[in-house]
């Protein structure tokens, strides 16, 4: 009888107690209450889609790798060209389907590169203090006292025009900017009670750093690195426009926007289309950053 009751007992609670959501339904409850992250987070989606689909997506494959159709050149947008032809008759819209994937691949690889040197850098000198801090500060400060753009065209000047060595000079002047983000956090960390303790327990610095103060940074870091994203593909659109970055032919956006600049007011769709890819992505990827900082930021809370 007692056995019963108590079996009763725990079948009632176990109703009262309410289901806890599933992933598919917190996703949801995430994307109404945060429009301005779903909308980033769609065309993060769109661009990363295009970057691994794009033969199979644009209505013209050969042309958007860059082959020239001389009798259909600078024609208007319409059925047969949605977003009309350039100056040697190649399809606008397959350029930028196709241009999707050297502006995601460099810009990952460059935020990747930033990242690996910066990080260790700065969670260094702020754990160590003194005259380590002294010295990667003083490098850091050097390095961002030259505009991050103006820094990256004497690079690339002095390396040669190319999307390689484009993607090496922006990777120059942006690690500093990982190094200050994480030696400010290294600061507030490295007098807390469990680096005290590990410490304490002889862990071996390399350790320390990787275990409580690069893993306690990955929140920051994250959110910074989703941000530069959309702005690394800005500033190598801005190379390729000054003829430092992706030479012709390639689908660079960027290279679309100033192949079609002499032409501006009478063929505008050559400079307006690709500029427009360079907009929504880098909105994208603000968008998503915001985000990201909101939910991985315990202050930000929303109910």
């Amino acid at each position: 009888m007692t056995s019963s009751l108590a079996k009763a007992t725990t079948a009632e609670a176990a109703d009262a107690v309410p289901a806890r959501p599933g992933t598919v339904q917190r996703l949801l409850r995430v994307a109404r209450r945060d429009r301005f992250g779903t909308v980033g987070v769609l065309i993060v989606a769109g661009l990363v889609v295009l970057s691994l689909c794009a033969p199979l997506l644009a209505p013209y494959p050969e042309q958007g790798r860059g082959t020239a159709d001389v009798a259909a050149r600078g024609l208007a947008p319409g059925a047969a060209h949605w977003f009309g032809t350039d100056e040697v008759g190649r399809d606008v819209l397959s350029r930028i389907v196709f241009g999707a994937q050297p502006a995601l691949l460099v810009s990952l690889a460059v935020v990747a590169v930033a990242a690996f040197v910066g990080v260790p850098l700065g969670a260094l000198a702020g754990y160590r203090g003194g005259w380590v801090d002294q010295v990667i500060s003083r490098v850091t400060e050097l390095f961002q006292s030259f505009p991050p753009l103006l820094l990256a065209m004497v690079t690339v000047a002095l390396l040669g025009p190319g999307l390689f060595h484009a993607g090496i000079a922006l990777a120059v002047s942006w690690w500093p900017w990982y190094a200050r983000l994480v030696r400010a956090e290294a600061r507030s960390l490295r007098d807390r009670p469990f680096v005290e303790a590990a410490r304490s327990m002889g862990v071996p610095v390399p350790a320390i750093l990787y275990r409580h103060i690069v893993r306690n940074c990955l929140g920051p870091i994250l959110v910074q690195a989703t941000v530069d994203l959309g702005s690394v593909i800005l500033a190598a659109g801005s190379l390729a426009f000054l003829g430092l970055g992706a030479q012709a032919p390639s689908p660079d956006w960027g290279l679309m926007v100033a192949e079609g600049r002499a032409s501006l007011f009478d063929s505008w769709w050559i400079s307006t289309f690709p500029g427009l890819a360079i907009f929504a992505t880098v909105l994208g990827f603000n968008l998503l950053g915001d985000s990201l900082r909101d939910l991985l930021d315990p202050r930000s809370v929303r109910s």
